[in-house]
């Protein structure tokens, strides 16, 4: 009989474990859990954007950015600056309060990610802010000395050994 009560105790240790460590899990899973959405899809989110644990990507709108110590104030635009839909392209105001101060690569027309919560005043509640240099990684510019035929322009010391 003592080893069926050992075996029952035994059952119940394992339970209570196994049971804790679901639990566990199941609570870390859903607290880490985030969504990406995009400017204008958090707008059509409803009542469900304040609830929950959001990703926002978009541009820092040229001039907005209002850094004081590691808090950083600034506006995500849908579009770069520079893009023509820019003009009619969603807003949305950030506010990043965290422990470290924003990335070197967070400056104007810089793409960035913010992770955090919408609240009701219309402002985004970010705790986590990435950025990616929106420069390093832009085509080369052709150069204006180019002719119009798109070839090398002639040298000048090369024209007039021609005419001597």
């Amino acid at each position: 009989m003592s080893a069926s009560k050992n075996s029952i105790r035994i059952g119940i240790a394992v339970a209570v474990i196994v049971g804790t460590i679901a639990w566990l899990a199941f609570t870390g899973y859903n607290s880490d859990k985030s969504y990406y959405v995009t400017i204008a899809e958090l707008g059509g989110m409803g009542n469900k954007a304040y609830h929950s644990r959001l990703r926002v990507e978009g541009f820092v709108k040229p001039g907005s950015i209002q850094e004081n110590g590691t808090n950083v104030d600034f506006i995500l635009d849908e579009y770069e600056s520079h893009s023509p839909k820019a003009a009619s392209g969603r807003v949305l105001k950030v506010e990043y309060k965290g422990t470290e101060p924003p990335p070197d690569t967070f400056k104007d027309d810089a793409q960035a990610l913010a992770e955090g919560t919408y609240g009701a005043d219309g402002v985004f509640h970010a705790t986590v802010l990435q950025a990616k240099c929106a420069s390093k990684y832009a085509p080369t510019q052709p150069t204006a000395t180019k002719t119009a035929s798109g070839g090398a322009p002639a040298s000048p010391t090369a024209g007039q050994a021609a005419s001597n």
